[in-house]
C-alpha cells in the first residue's frame, strides 16, 4: 500500500511538471479525483477477498450506495465543475474548492472504500 502511494505522489509530480509546461490543469484534476478512489478501492480489497473465499451469495447495499456513495460522489463532482461550463450554476463548489482539497481526497477514499463495502455476502 505504501508503494503505490508512492508511485501515485510520483506519478501526480511529473503530471503538475508537465501541466506547467502546457499550461493544461485537468490532467491534475483528474488524478487528483481518481488516485483517492483507487486508494479506499485498495482499503477494501483485502476485506473483499475474504468475503470471496467464503462462498456465499451476493447482494448489492442500495441503502449504503445511496446512503453514502452517492453523496461523495457528488462533493467529487464539484472538484471538476470549477473547470466546465456549469461553474455558474452551483455556489457551493467555491466552498468545497477554497483551501486544501482534503474534501475530495477524503470523499475519495470513502467513495472507493464504499464501492467495494456495498457489494455483501
Amino acid at each position: 500500500m505504501g508503494f503505490i502511494v508512492y508511485v501515485g505522489i510520483k506519478f501526480q509530480v511529473w503530471l503538475e511538471e508537465k501541466a506547467s509546461m502546457n499550461f493544461e490543469i485537468m490532467p491534475i484534476v483528474l488524478y487528483g479525483i481518481i488516485f483517492p478512489i483507487v486508494i479506499g478501492v485498495l482499503l477494501r480489497l483485502p476485506k473483499l477477498f475474504i468475503e470471496i473465499k467464503q462462498n456465499k451469495p451476493w447482494r448489492f447495499d442500495w441503502i449504503r450506495f445511496v446512503a453514502i456513495a452517492i453523496p461523495t460522489l457528488f462533493v467529487i463532482a464539484m472538484a471538476i465543475l470549477p473547470y466546465t461550463a456549469a461553474a455558474g450554476i452551483m455556489k457551493i463548489t467555491l466552498i468545497i474548492m477554497e483551501g486544501t482539497p482534503t474534501i475530495q481526497v477524503l470523499a475519495g477514499i470513502v467513495l472507493g472504500y464504499t464501492l467495494l463495502d456495498c457489494l455483501k455476502e
